[in-house]
C-alpha cells in the first residue's frame, strides 16, 4: 500500500521531476508534487511524495530527513490527513 510522505523546506527552484528522481533513490515514488501558489505560480517550498510501499517510505525519510536537497535542509515525515477547514473562523469584511 502506498504511504504518502510530507516534504518541506524545498528550494523553491525546485520542480515535480526533480523531486520524484531524488526520492526514486529510496523506492518506487507513485507521485511527486510540489505545492504551487495559485496566485503568484511560484513554489510555496513543500510537497508531497507518494511512495509505493510502507518500507520504501520509511527508507525515504531515513535517506531524506533533516538532509541536503539542492542546497536547502529538508524535512521528510509522514503525511497527516487533511483537517477540514472551519468557515466560521474566517474573517469577514
Amino acid at each position: 500500500m502506498a504511504k504518502k510522505l510530507y516534504v518541506g523546506g524545498l528550494p523553491y527552484s525546485s520542480n515535480d521531476e526533480s523531486l520524484k528522481a531524488a526520492f526514486s533513490q529510496a523506492g518506487t515514488v507513485e507521485s511527486a508534487v510540489i505545492i504551487m501558489d495559485k496566485m503568484t505560480g511560484r513554489s510555496k517550498g513543500f510537497g508531497f511524495v507518494e511512495m509505493a510501499t510502507d518500507a520504501e517510505a520509511e527508507a525515504a525519510i531515513n535517506m531524506w530527513n533533516g538532509k541536503d536537497f539542492e542546497g536547502r535542509t529538508i524535512t521528510v515525515n509522514e503525511a497527516r490527513p487533511l483537517e477540514p477547514r472551519n468557515n466560521d473562523d474566517r474573517r469577514r469584511f
